[in-house]
């Protein structure tokens, strides 16, 4: 009963940015308020999944991320209600600034005054952005802290370099210009349902300012690119800060409005298009196509064994290759959940297929996996972009970036100055061996607290690492060590089993590496940041079999849990959505898709040419691009 009472609280906005400055996990759904810090550390997904969610409304990623079952559970977390629509908060962990709710303060604030202004600066939740501004050359570690007031929900602040924080304006304030132009930019108020009951006829409201550009000044921001046109005058914090907005001006104008009346539109869509989706049967699995695949994977590996004993090793490994290749669409799809529906059953079967017959973790995927699909493209979130200083896919990697999801930072050094122009070179070589470092990826996984901290899963760590034992044991010892004859057969046996698995290293980055990686704010819906950073690949139907479902990543992005089989009857849906809300789906063959990729990869190369070509200039002219 108590726990109902709760439930039937009404937070304001400020009350909720008070709770998480304590440092409590704050996340909205369905327009209940849920308090998850003792779920934290049980949550089979992993604790990153929660905290890139604090502070916002994530009605849409757990309703298509959790079964009817454990959204039921999710009622136990509820402590009280919000009025609708919310608007987001940023999360800590992407850098939000929140502050303490003092035991006097006014809980609303006054809408007939902008949010941000010069006399309560540091009491806003967000530090506007001025946008396109060149001058970006004072370092980070620079600005001026908030008062005691402002803290993160890790309990301190601590200044963050630009890319990780939305609360921080990376350009000189002291400029008038700046200052007018920073004063106008916030999000209109949106007053709560009940406000016309208050005693005084005051409105209650709250803005938030997003550090992407408003759409009135697309054409604003517009007129300030032209100043990459003069590279050599700026700084390699002014050039980079320049192309990531540049990459935002293009994503404004290309989408639909950021407005929360558009989103919130395009969020009703998507959610009346869930309910099509369940009612119409697309969450059911037809275990007939298993039952077609395995055939074809017996087939494969039963080839696979028959070169072997024939003596025709190097037949035999690109056999295996195939095998690897075919039968890990079904680990991704036991990931997802997929295939049964139910947790035990489909982690045993990702075990089996990902960790016995491949040597890959289906932990470290999932670990990984959940996370992208949660911020898909997010530079310093998104794990499957952070490849520096083999490649980077955005403007966003030219400086020390640290990575929330490694904990690590991956520095911009003179390695990546001299690999990325060459990366559109390099991709399909790196491709070909890319196995290897999934198997390292795996291991360390494996090794870290974070596979240990899985609260009810906690025996997928141990089954693990007996079934990867078991491959090793398979693989290494009685295959490659024990059957092939000599050592040069062992190298070309590893080498070209590994390299035959390139198409699917391929087919997992096609989808986001020529995509977008701007960060358009915490206003931008699930279903427009999903679309507008994936791409799905055109095939024939007879094709599908070679990738797995991967040729429907946008479609698979949107409804993760869907099994692969029903995809393609779904992607149709996704293009009556498209039409209708404006967002652009973006569908390219396959050959075409990789021209796209490359593209990419050597348009950012380029940029680094440039980036380098400055820094050699202002060290032979004393230039410091402070202009």
């Amino acid at each position: 009963m108590a726990s109902t009472m709760a439930a039937k609280r009404l937070f304001s906005p400020r009350e909720i940015e008070g709770l998480i400055a304590e440092g409590q996990l704050i996340v909205i759904h369905e327009g209940f308020v849920l308090r998850l810090d003792g779920w934290l550390k049980k949550h089979p997904g992993g604790r990153l999944a929660i905290l890139h969610m604090v502070g916002r409304d994530a009605t849409d990623e757990i309703n298509v991320y959790h079964f009817q079952h454990t959204l039921r559970l999710m009622k136990a977390y509820r402590i009280g209600r919000i009025s609708m629509p919310w608007i987001n908060f940023e999360p800590p962990l992407r850098g939000g600034v929140y502050r303490k709710l003092g035991s006097d303060e006014e809980v609303h604030l006054d809408c007939h005054k902008p949010f941000w202004t010069p006399q309560n600066a540091q009491h806003a939740q967000q530090r506007p952005i001025p946008a396109f501004n060149l001058n970006v050359d004072r370092p980070y570690d620079d600005v001026d802290a908030p008062d005691e007031e402002l803290v993160s929900a890790r309990g301190t602040w601590t200044p963050q370099p630009p890319s990780l924080r939305s609360d921080v304006s990376t350009v000189d304030s002291s400029s008038d210009d700046e200052l007018e132009a920073s004063q106008e930019l916030y999000v209109p108020c949106i007053a709560d349902a009940d406000a016309s009951d208050r005693e005084d006829g005051s409105v209650v409201c709250t803005r938030r300012k997003t550090f992407a550009p408003s759409d009135g000044e697309v054409h604003k921001l517009s007129l300030e690119v032209p100043a990459l046109n003069r590279p050599k005058t700026l700084s390699r914090a002014a050039y980079t800060a320049a192309l990531e907005q540049e990459e935002i001006a293009k994503d404004i104008r290309s989408n639909p409005s950021l407005d929360l009346e558009t989103q919130r539109a395009i969020t009703l869509e998507y959610q009346a298009l869930h309910e099509r989706v369940k009612n119409e049967g697309y969450y059911e699995c037809r275990y007939s196509e298993y039952g077609k695949e395995s055939i074809r994977y017996c087939l494969l590996f039963g080839t696979f064994i028959f070169f072997l004993t024939k003596g025709w090793y190097l037949t035999s490994a690109c056999f295996l290759g195939m095998f690897w290749q075919q039968i890990m669409f079904v680990a991704h799809d036991a990931g997802h959940r997929g295939i049964s529906g139910n947790f035990i059953a489909d982690t045993l079967i990702g075990a089996f297929v990902a960790d016995f017959c491949c040597g890959l973790s289906i932990g470290w995927w999932k670990s990984s996996h959940n996370v992208h699909h949660l911020i898909t493209n997010m530079p310093e979130h998104d794990p499957d972009l952070q490849n520096v200083p083999l490649f980077a896919n955005g403007p966003s990697y030219f400086r020390d970036m640290l990575s929330t999801f490694y904990n690590f930072t991956f520095p911009w050094d003179a390695a990546a100055d001299f690999l990325v122009p060459y990366q559109k070179y390099t991709y399909y070589p790196i491709m070909g061996v890319a196995r290897f470092n999934l198997y390292l990826l795996s291991w360390l996984h494996l090794m870290s607290p974070r596979a240990a901290n899985l609260g009810s899963a906690w025996w997928t760590r141990p089954v693990e690492i007996a079934m990867m034992a078991c491959y090793w044991y398979l693989f290494g010892w009685c295959l490659v060590w024990k059957t092939l004859p000599d050592w040069p057969t062992r190298v070309a046996f590893v080498l070209l089993s590994h390299i035959i698995t390139m198409l699917l290293h391929v087919q997992i980055t096609l989808s986001h590496w020529g995509m977008s990686t701007a960060d358009l704010g915490p206003t931008e819906s699930f279903p427009q940041r999903q679309l507008r950073t994936t791409m799905d690949v055109d095939c024939p139907q007879w094709l599908d079999f070679l990738h797995g479902g991967l040729q429907f990543q946008a479609v698979h992005h949107l409804f993760p849990r869907v099994p692969r089989h029903n995809l393609r009857r779904l992607q149709v849906l996704i293009r009556e959505f498209c039409h209708k809300t404006g967002i652009e789906y973006k569908c390219y063959a396959f050959v075409e898709g990789n021209k796209v990729v490359v593209g990419r990869l050597a348009e950012v190369g380029k940029m680094v040419d440039i980036l380098v070509q400055c820094q050699q200039h202002m060290a032979e002219t004393g230039d410091s691009g402070l202009h």
